[in-house]
C-alpha cells in the first residue's frame, strides 16, 4: 500500500507527451461507480478550492494596492525605480563593462583621427596659400578687385 501511495505523491511535473497520454486515455471504464462518485465530489472540491484561493488573491491584490496608494507609490514610480534598478545591474555586468570600455577606446582613437585629419587639412590648405600657383591667382583677384574699385569710383565721379 505504502508503495501505491509513493506513486501516486509524485513531485515531478507531467511532461507533455505524458499530459496527452493522459488526456487521451479513457479511465472511466476501469473505474467503479462508487470510485467514480469519489473522484466527481473530489473534482467538485478542488475546484471550489481554485475559486477560493483566487477569491484571496483578488483580496490580497486590491490590499497590496491600498498600501502602495497611501506610502505614495504608483505605477510610474515603480516603472521608475524598476528601469534605474535593471540599467543599474546592466551597467554592473562584465559585458557592458567590456563594451563600454571598447567604444570608449574607439570613441579616443577615432576623436585623434579626426584631429590629424584637421591638422593634415590645415596644413595642406597652408601650403596650397604658399605656392606660386595660389600666389598668382591671389594677384589676379587684387588686380581684379581694384580694377573693380577704380572703375566704380569713376563711374560715380561722372555723375
Amino acid at each position: 500500500m505504502e508503495a501505491q501511495a509513493q506513486g501516486l505523491l509524485e513531485t515531478e511535473p507531467l511532461q507533455g507527451r505524458d499530459e496527452d497520454a493522459v488526456a487521451s486515455a479513457d479511465f472511466s471504464s476501469m473505474l467503479s461507480e462508487e470510485e467514480k462518485e469519489e473522484l466527481k465530489a473530489e473534482l467538485v472540491q478542488l475546484e471550489d478550492e481554485i475559486t477560493t484561493l483566487r477569491q484571496v488573491l483578488s483580496a490580497k491584490e486590491r490590499h497590496l494596492v491600498e498600501i502602495k496608494q497611501k506610502l505614495g507609490m504608483n505605477l510610474m514610480n515603480e516603472l521608475k525605480q524598476n528601469f534605474s534598478k535593471s540599467w543599474h545591474d546592466m551597467q554592473t555586468t562584465t559585458a557592458y563593462k567590456k563594451t563600454h570600455e571598447t567604444l570608449s577606446h574607439a570613441g579616443q582613437k577615432a576623436t585623434a583621427a579626426f584631429s590629424n585629419v584637421g591638422t593634415a587639412i590645415s596644413k595642406k590648405f597652408g601650403d596650397m596659400r604658399n605656392s606660386p600657383t595660389f600666389k598668382s591667382f591671389e594677384e589676379r583677384v587684387e588686380t581684379t578687385v581694384t580694377s573693380l574699385k577704380i572703375k566704380i569710383s569713376c563711374v560715380h565721379c561722372n555723375y
